[in-house]
């Protein structure tokens, strides 16, 4: 089988040639504020492309919340990037799948097309462009930074906290091809993370690290440059450890000092000055800042003053406008297109990932020589969702699922890719191997992937990888062996009698999923509205008709027809309580969902869409019988589980193999929904006849005093049927019918541990980066965690364990920041630890004293054949607990992992001015806090065209 991916990506920018115009006319001023209040009455039209109201003829903008929108500079951009909307209007015109066009600009401004009313993500308005992932990404080459940071005893209060802030705001200027560490510095240096010995990928995970360990920085002891600049130097000529090999540079934050440490610049930097220093004098003093501003400069850098809190996002950024000169002077070779990590859409699409350029100012300055400034980032929006709409989801089957990587091994596209809390500031970063359960071989299907190298490696399921050298996303294929072949049906002819059979009258107790069969379909919640909505749309097309999938329209329209006559010839001729049935049903890969008879389709809790569904999936992957517990946690289960309130149901289901000309397919599956209270007393009845005779009787009680029999010494016996995901599928005892489809280690810890270590299962850990936790309680209460199930790859590949609920589970916290409210919010992302638990190899029926030292504990387990089940008999516990050995964790330090950067880097240029790496000027102190918003503002933004080199 093969698969083909095309995706074009088409991104046009004209910059009229502009002179950026330092307004200072008050005549001037006057007319530039008034084109940039006038404002248009615009309408706007829904438009589900965009997931938003828009209008086509006219672009938005968007500016900071903390920028003086009516500074010389602000409306000058508003007036030459106004240019910019006739080129988004052509370009949507030459290809109307383009979603958002954005350019964002150096000074902060954002103009977007097609207009749309802003909405900040949160309730505070806090979008910033130059902060976004994209832009971060097309501003510059990749960075190997190391931030220092004066934590000697004259740094404290409100200095102390305005460093902590800029050190986390300038993580935040980092993305996923940039490496980092941070140290602290008095009398000696050392890294804020112990662990972090080299420099880190500036990924999410890391500098949540990082921003952790500096909020617990304290102040004391003396400042000595030198140690501070001699860690860094050492930490970036250290070549042995993974880095981004392009801009180098050094971020040093301090309170000021009159110590140089040109010794130091003479010994690792000079004289050719490879790697760039930046300076940041923070907080109010009265430090000479000359020393500070001699250091940047003489090191190919920037000096900076942050004073006040709220303008420590704009200086900290301020360092990409000198990382942007070689690559304005490197002209044509620097204007390639860079593809980001996924994220979440400001604007409301969703994940997106955006191909971005850097725009640059090709006019001269006054000195007739090149200009050295870029201007901003252009990005054009590609939602995943349009991306996945792009791969055959229904022609893989169930369990077949494509996905996709990028150079650093993140995933573009995969099942597991689903995250439930999303920082729109931050890329949703998930690793190809943090997304697949372990297995030996998956660490060189990434490697394999990231280094485009087309090719297939069988573990439980096929796997493809195929590239160009042009693509930066890598797809590939998993493709279980049932699943290369299916049932292709010719009904063209056929359409018309569907409309004539079911037309107003079809079964409200089957489910279709059709939403991605026909582009025109108007989709409904109502089986019925929606059948009759397909009906008309079939009157309108003809059978090979562009709008549908005719493929996939036959086999459903084949389908139809055969689950008709299953209801008719033989699910209407049985009677379901004779037999203990809740309800019969079939599902299959067409994606029909048929429940009979029609009242328990009104109670039908699992997903009417086949390839959703986890029984469906499980039996496909497995043979025999599938059993699945309804499965709830925590109170859910004592409140819907209730026998007094509702009737509770256990799925048993198999798949249908057929084999046609030697292939086997398997296109839907069966099966039926028992009735545990009926089924219970069947299962205790069936249970009796387990006894092992070939050992004679077994006794059981304190004085062993009666026979292994479920049914007449309940009181004595505990018996159970247990999945081989270690769940409770059914107990002879009344009282665990609440405790159904919970984790069997929660119902009897001690006898799980026993079955566990006389391997009757076996077990496997893995990571759920993606989860979401409660906030952590402040109390002196402890309790246990409770674990919350979350699928994983486990639900595609062939092990049927891995589809059951989630077992216990316990979580290593990383947790979000504040919102910007202040407010702590009610859920954060974490990391979950997740066992799991599967059979082992055993089948054999073993008799087994379970020894707890004053007392002992026999029971008696078996597999049943043809199931995924297992039997146990078990005498009550005669002692309060057995001792349970607790497993301990160590730290284990992690690998850098395989990754491939940006192929370009643009990290120096000789002709770079030494005039333009500029030393910020401020005023005064008791002057700026007295100063109005609008010279604050005017001084920011003057900082980028003016100033000495000191």
């Amino acid at each position: 089988m093969s698969l083909c991916v095309w995706y074009l990506f088409v991104c046009v920018c004209f910059v009229c040639p502009h002179m950026f115009q330092q307004t200072e006319d008050d005549e001037d001023l006057s007319v530039l504020e008034s084109l940039s209040s006038s404002s248009l009455e615009l309408e706007f039209v829904d438009d589900p492309n965009f997931k938003n109201k828009v209008n086509y003829s006219s672009s938005a903008v968007q500016i900071p919340t903390d920028i003086y929108k009516g500074s010389p500079v602000i409306l000058n951009e508003l007036n030459w990037t106004q240019a910019l909307e006739r080129v988004f209007i052509e370009n949507r015109r030459e290809d109307s799948s383009l979603r958002w066009q954005v350019f964002g600009s150096a000074t902060g401004v954002t103009r977007y097309y097609p207009a749309t009313p802003w909405r900040p993500p949160n309730k505070i308005d806090l979008y910033d462009v130059r902060r976004r992932p994209w832009y971060i990404q097309g501003a510059s080459s990749p960075k190997d930074m190391v931030i220092i940071v004066d934590v000697s005893g004259s740094v404290s209060g409100l200095t102390l906290k305005l460093m902590k802030t800029s050190v986390a705001e300038m993580l935040e200027t980092l993305s996923d091809d940039d490496y980092v560490n941070v140290a602290k510095f008095n009398e000696k240096a050392e890294a804020v993370v112990p662990c972090f010995r080299t420099l880190v990928q500036a990924n999410v995970r890391n500098k949540k690290i990082f921003k952790k360990a500096v909020m617990h920085m304290q102040a004391k002891g003396t400042t000595d440059y030198k140690s501070g600049f001699t860690f860094a130097f050492e930490q970036l000529l250290n070549t042995s450890a993974p880095r981004a090999n392009c801009n180098k540079m050094i971020m040093m934050f301090t309170d000021g000092g009159e110590d140089r440490a040109q010794e130091i610049f003479e010994k690792y930097n000079w004289p050719n000055k490879t790697v760039r220093v930046f300076t940041f004098s923070v907080g109010q003093h009265n430090y000479d800042v000359t020393p500070l501003q001699w250091i940047a400069c003489a090191n190919k850098g920037r000096h900076s003053l942050i004073l006040i809190l709220k303008i420590v996002s704009i200086k900290t950024a301020e360092y990409l406008d000198v990382l942007g000169r070689p690559m304005v002077l490197a002209g044509p070779r620097a204007k390639q297109v860079q593809w980001t990590n996924v994220y979440q859409d400001a604007l409301g699409l969703g994940l997106v990932i955006t191909g971005t350029m850097p725009v640059f100012n090709l006019t001269a300055d006054s000195a007739s020589s090149q200009n050295q400034l870029i201007l901003g980032v252009m990005g054009v929006d590609v939602a995943i969702n349009e991306i996945k709409k792009k791969t055959p989801t229904y022609r893989l089957g169930a369990n077949g699922y494509t996905f996709a990587t990028d150079p650093n091994g993140y995933v573009l596209l995969h099942p597991n890719l689903r995250p439930k809390i999303i920082n729109f500031r931050e890329p949703v970063t998930l690793d190809f191997l943090d997304a697949e359960l372990e297995d030996s071989n998956k660490e060189t299907i990434r490697r394999q992937m990231i280094d485009g190298k087309p090719g297939q490696i069988k573990i439980k399921t096929l796997i493809k990888s195929v590239d160009e050298a042009s693509h930066q996303y890598i797809l590939g294929l998993v493709l279980p062996t049932y699943s290369e072949n299916h049932i292709k049906a010719n009904l063209s002819d056929q359409i018309l009698q569907v409309q004539c059979k079911y037309s107003g009258d079809y079964p409200a107790s089957s489910s279709l999923s059709l939403s991605e069969y026909c582009n025109d379909l108007e989709l409904s919640n109502n089986n019925t509205e929606f059948l009759l909505n397909f009906i008309a749309l079939m009157e309108k097309v003809t059978p090979d008709s562009k709008q549908c999938d005719n493929l996939l329209l036959h086999n459903l329209i084949l389908d139809t027809g055969i689950i008709r006559q299953l209801v008719e010839k033989v699910w209407k001729n049985k009677d379901l309580n004779t037999y203990g049935f809740l309800a019969v049903f079939a599902a299959t890969d067409g994606g029909i969902t048929r429940v009979f008879p029609n009242k328990a389709a009104e109670t039908w809790e699992e997903d009417p869409e086949p390839f959703n569904a986890s029984y469906y999936r499980r039996s496909l992957d497995n043979k025999g019988y599938i059993f699945t517990a309804p499965y709830r946690s925590g109170d859910q289960c004592l409140s819907l589980l209730n026998p007094e309130n509702d009737t509770i149901g256990v799925l048993v289901s198999t798949a249908l193999d057929i084999t046609i000309g030697g292939k086997t397919i398997k296109p839907a599956v069966v099966g039926v929904k028992l009735d545990l209270e009926a089924w219970t007393d069947k299962f205790k009845i069936l249970a009796s006849n387990h006894t092992d005779n070939r050992q004679g009787s077994n006794m059981c009680g304190p004085n062993r005093v009666c026979e292994m029999d479920c049914e007449a010494n309940s009181e004595d016996l505990l018996c159970y049927l247990v999945d081989d995901g270690g769940f409770l599928i059914m107990s002879n005892q009344k009282e665990h019918w609440n405790e159904v489809g919970k984790f069997f280690g929660v119902v009897d810890p001690n006898l799980m541990y026993a079955l566990y270590n006389n391997s009757f299962y076996k077990r496997k850990q893995s990571f759920d980066y993606q989860s979401v936790c409660e906030q952590m309680q402040n109390s002196e209460a402890g309790a246990a965690p409770r674990g919350v199930f979350v699928p994983t790859i486990a639900d595609f590949v062939n092990l049927a364990w891995w589809t059951s609920a989630a077992p216990s589970l316990c979580s290593a916290d990383v947790a979000d920041e504040v919102d910007a409210e202040g407010a702590e919010p009610k859920e954060r992302s974490c990391v979950m630890i997740q066992t799991q638990y599967y059979f082992s190899n055993l089948s054999s029926s073993y008799n087994i004293l379970q020894d707890c030292g004053n007392c002992s504990r026999l029971f008696h387990a078996k597999r049943i054949n043809n199931t995924n089940l297992l039997f146990v008999v078990a005498e009550k516990l005669p002692c309060t607990s057995c001792e349970i050995e607790m497993l301990s964790q160590d730290e284990e330090e992690s690998m850098a992992r395989y990754r491939k950067g940006p192929s370009t880097c643009f990290d120096n240029n000789n002709t770079v001015r030494l005039s333009d790496i500029i030393s910020v000027t401020s005023l005064p102190p008791p002057l700026a806090i007295l100063s109005t918003k609008q010279l604050e503002e005017n001084q920011v933004i003057y900082s980028r065209f003016t100033g000495t080199c000191m």
